[in-house]
């Protein structure tokens, strides 16, 4: 196939704005395809159909009765009805009352067996559509089967002879981790576990994104900067020896965020709309925010933002020891969301003991959430890593100034400010230490008092591009550069995986 020419792309996701989300997957696997598909690319997404995804809601119609899916020696059955995002990029839905009706997404003793089930129904799907895709976007542990299943069980499968697949990483440190009955449950088990002579744990478990990054025709994670960072023992969660591996395959894409959804001009969540040349107004949304906190409505006094999963990766072990050390100072903290029940206790603490200074939300309030970008003067986000981070690319198009680590995609948003040179959209520390936290914090605070400064500042993450645009081409780069591994390819008999 030849660039520019339009591609046909199947993206599968666990969850899917507006459908299902847990976490910013759900944000990409939402925004991505409709920026490919204004880019005149025949792009389909496929998820399953959990109990809390209402059809009548979200306007549901069935496209394909209950059909047979192979599942463990046997035949378990799936419809499939079909939805769409922005009117144009349609989304189907696997159904299977067994393995979808629940309260939940995940965290069930048979989640293995459920996207398993998703994987292979969606696979059987497009041949009942007879809808042939070029590329099949995988993205994590959740659908990491599928570039195993086309290079073994489907590897002699006329209707896939030209199907690459692409394995997104979006958060290494959830790899999906089982025991050998899951290669039986996905009809691999003749091809044994895998083998890696510097990963002998890879012969004693089923590491579904291992399997992702190994058999996949392309691999990417959601920023530059990490793709190099999990090369390394530190971030590569033990699979950096896979990953050095298949480096010559690895890329860096940054998510982006939806420009239409996340802007302060038009969102009807905040008390006051407003833009880059209109940010005398944004005061108004500090106050209504300080209002809904039940914090002292004082324009002029810090109001710093966290809106993020409460654990050990978002930085909060550093922040929990230098808090009472924050809170002493003339600020405010508002905090949005859930997590290790330690946090919350550390969190609830906090609220009763500084209830002048600090608003805790110990849920997750998508309304709620769009108040505090455009509330707060400062956004914080202390993660130990971060594959790319979405929050910071919402706080500056906000207009809140984003105080980070410098890892993964934070690193490569957000650069430290010179008040010398002017240069500068955010404030970052390197050291992953509680003091580096608060002297960064400190410096925010101090430079926030010179009211031109800040604005300037504000006006850069404002004006930055954020979008879709640019990432969504870099992905239909990607699809090519598949697209030509694919063609390359290596003999089946060349996997190095083991018998068991």
């Amino acid at each position: 196939m030849h660039e520019h020419q339009p591609l046909k792309v199947l993206l599968l996701s666990a969850e899917v704005v507006p459908f299902a989300k847990t976490g910013g997957l759900a944000d990409v696997a939402g925004s991505l395809p409709k920026a490919i598909r204004a880019l005149g690319h025949d792009i389909q997404v496929a998820m399953p159909r959990y109990g809390r995804i209402d059809p009548a809601k979200f306007g549901l119609k069935e496209v394909l009765p209950a059909f047979p899916v192979p599942m463990d020696k046997q035949m378990e059955e799936a419809a499939v009805l079909q939805g769409s995002i922005a009117s144009n990029v349609p989304v189907y839905m696997i159904e299977n009352a067994k393995y979808y009706d629940r309260d939940g997404i995940y965290m069930y003793p048979d989640d293995a067996e459920r996207f398993i089930f998703f994987c292979r129904s969606s696979l059987e799907m497009l041949k009942r559509l007879d809808w042939r895709p070029d590329i099949i976007h995988c993205n994590d542990w959740h659908t990491a089967i599928i570039p195993n299943w086309l290079k073994t069980i489907y590897k002699d499968d006329p209707f896939f002879a030209h199907t690459a697949t692409v394995y997104t990483i979006h958060n290494l440190a959830y790899q999906g981790i089982f025991g050998y009955r899951v290669l039986e449950i996905a009809g691999i088990a003749e091809y044994g576990f895998m083998y890696h002579p510097e990963m002998a744990d890879l012969t004693e478990v089923v590491d579904f994104m291992a399997r992702g990054i190994f058999f996949a025709d392309v691999i990417n994670t959601v920023s530059e900067r990490y793709a190099q960072e999990i090369l390394t023992p530190e971030f590569g969660e033990k699979l950096d020896p896979l990953l050095r591996d298949r480096r010559d395959r690895l890329f860096g894409i940054l998510n982006g965020i939806d420009y239409e959804v996340m802007n302060p001009a038009t969102d009807k969540y905040i008390a006051q709309n407003f833009d880059v040349n209109s940010l005398e107004k944004r005061v108004q949304n500090k106050v209504a925010l300080q209002q809904e906190a039940d914090l002292k409505q004082d324009a002029a006094v810090p109001l710093i933002g966290v809106i993020s999963r409460l654990t050990d990766q978002k930085g909060f072990d550093i922040l929990g020891d230098v808090i009472d050390h924050l809170l002493d100072l003339d600020l405010q903290l508002v905090v949005l969301g859930t997590g290790d029940p330690h946090y919350h206790e550390m969190f609830s603490r906090l609220a009763q003991a500084y209830p002048a200074k600090a608003a805790i939300f110990l849920t997750f309030n998508a309304e709620l959430a769009r108040k505090i970008y455009a509330g707060t003067d400062m956004f914080l986000m202390p993660s130990r890593f971060e594959p790319c981070g979405l929050g910071q690319m919402i706080a500056m198009r906000y207009g809140s100034v984003p105080i980070v680590r410098a890892t993964g995609g934070l690193a490569d948003t957000v650069k430290d400010f010179d008040p010398y040179t002017g240069e500068g959209n955010g404030f970052s520390f390197a050291r992953y230490d509680r003091w580096a936290l608060f002297a960064t914090i400190v410096r925010a605070m101090e430079n926030y008092k010179y009211r031109d400064t800040w604005g300037k500042l504000q006006a850069k993450g404002m004006t930055a591009d954020f979008s879709w645009d640019a990432s969504a081409k870099k992905y239909v780069d990607l699809y090519y550069r598949a697209l030509a591994a694919r063609s390359k390819e290596m003999k089946p008999e060349d996997y190095g995986v083991a018998k068991r």
